[in-house]
């Protein structure tokens, strides 16, 4: 058998014991073709990057799956027929991970940091100041000498 990740995103006007329903059913369909659901996450309710059958929003939900390649077409058959899932998404991958995804672990926003991150100015945080040349490369350069080597001084 082989290990499947498995993202669906559901209507946003159906309630959050509806998307564990419809998991459940998807669940039970995968058994029924000899593979087994091994994590079930729910994400919630969150914003979509566009509008998808316009909707703004959608439930997001995680399958681990262990099955054969035709109990995931089976399953991704009835994610098409379903009116209720807007997208999915299942891709093949060489292990599954029993921790928590990265949309479960992730901090609040209070958590990070403010103009750190992302980019250079703005409000992305502040642009790289160039360091000041060290005085002894300056004193090395008015006299033509390595900064390495030390200075002569007559007494």
């Amino acid at each position: 058998m082989a290990f499947y990740e498995s993202v669906y995103i559901a209507r946003p006007d159906i309630s959050a014991a509806q998307v564990e329903a419809l998991t459940q059913r998807l669940t039970e369909i995968i058994e029924a073709g000899g593979g087994r659901v091994t994590k079930n996450e729910y994400w919630g309710l969150k914003n979509l990057a566009y509008r998808i059958k316009k909707n703004r929003k959608g439930h997001y939900s995680l399958l681990n799956i262990d099955a054969p390649s035709g109990a995931v077409g089976e399953y991704e058959r009835n994610m098409r027929l379903s009116e209720d899932v807007l997208r999915y998404l299942t891709v093949k991958v060489d292990e599954l991970d029993d921790n928590p995804s990265i949309m479960m672990t992730r901090g609040s926003r209070d958590d990070r940091g403010r103009g750190r991150g992302r980019g250079f100015g703005g409000r992305d945080g502040p642009r790289p100041q160039s360091a000041p040349p060290p005085a002894a490369a300056d004193a090395a350069k008015a006299e033509n000498k390595p900064a390495d080597e030390p200075k002569e001084t007559t007494e």
